[in-house]
């Protein structure tokens, strides 16, 4: 029986995951920019933000922050003398570990660590973050909602309704209380009533030089790293905007304030 050129096996994704090419340039670009930089930072990324990445770079015109997954990143460095590739970079790849990037930069330590130790950006929380204080919502108008919120709002788990085409609340509302672990409701619910309960911060891990010197800054991270949800570094920055692009839909529901 002849075969039916109805039967084709079809591919249902969309994209293809980065392969050897990828991996090869990511390593390249490292080691290049340890030719070039005197001094290399291991930095460890609460709550990250690429929006907050841009602007630091932006900052730092004269320094270069990577990002890859942390096995290729020991790759580049070397997991061994014999195969580091500049002096004492195999005893820093042990804190690889969790959602840290890479900076390279000629600015003096002390200025890295002075500079990252007074630099936060507050944030909306995520699903999964640990709320940091009570929010209890007032029964009554929710006047900086338009009358189409009213159906999502019902169904994040308030008890609302329209009167006179406004949205009300029936009755207070709590939302979270210190110490919850927020489930995708509440972080959608503390975006759309503007309380902000995330700190996007930067913390040096690990400073290495070209003269082969390194110090462990902060050995503690590692283990802190996972607290806030998240557990796994970013393979590039184009999936550090895939995750910023998440909740951005709510803000076109709220109405400008003027």
């Amino acid at each position: 029986m002849p075969k039916s050129k109805r039967d084709r096996a079809v591919s249902l994704t969309a994209t293809k995951k980065k392969g050897l090419e990828f991996k090869q340039n990511l390593i390249s670009e490292i080691r290049e920019c340890l030719d070039t930089y005197d001094n290399f930072f291991i930095v460890s990324m609460f709550n990250q933000r690429n929006l907050f990445l841009k602007e630091l770079r932006q900052e730092w015109t004269d320094s270069k922050f990577l990002f890859g997954k942390n096995k290729v990143i020991a790759l580049a460095l070397g997991r061994d003398p014999e195969s580091e590739y500049k002096d004492n970079l195999n005893k820093i790849t042990p804190y690889l570990i969790g959602n840290i990037g890479l900076l390279f930069t000629n600015k003096t330590k002390e200025d890295v660590l002075n500079y990252f130790e007074s630099h936060e950006c507050p944030d909306y929380a995520r699903s999964g973050n640990i709320a940091t204080e009570d929010v209890t919502i007032q029964a009554g108008p929710l006047a900086q909602f338009q009358h189409t919120m009213e159906p999502q709002l019902r169904k994040l788990g308030m008890h609302t309704s329209l009167k006179k085409g406004i949205v009300t609340l029936e009755s207070n509302f709590v939302l979270c209380k210190k110490g919850d672990k927020l489930t995708p409701e509440q972080a959608r619910l503390l975006k759309l009533f503007e309380h902000m309960q995330a700190v996007f911060k930067i913390n040096v891990k690990v400073y290495w030089n070209k003269s082969g010197n390194y110090e462990i800054i902060d050995s503690t991270l590692e283990t802190e790293d996972n607290e806030n949800g998240d557990s796994q570094g970013y393979e590039s920055e184009q999936e550090m905007e895939q995750s910023d692009d998440e909740d951005k839909p709510i803000k076109k529901k709220l109405k400008n304030r003027k």
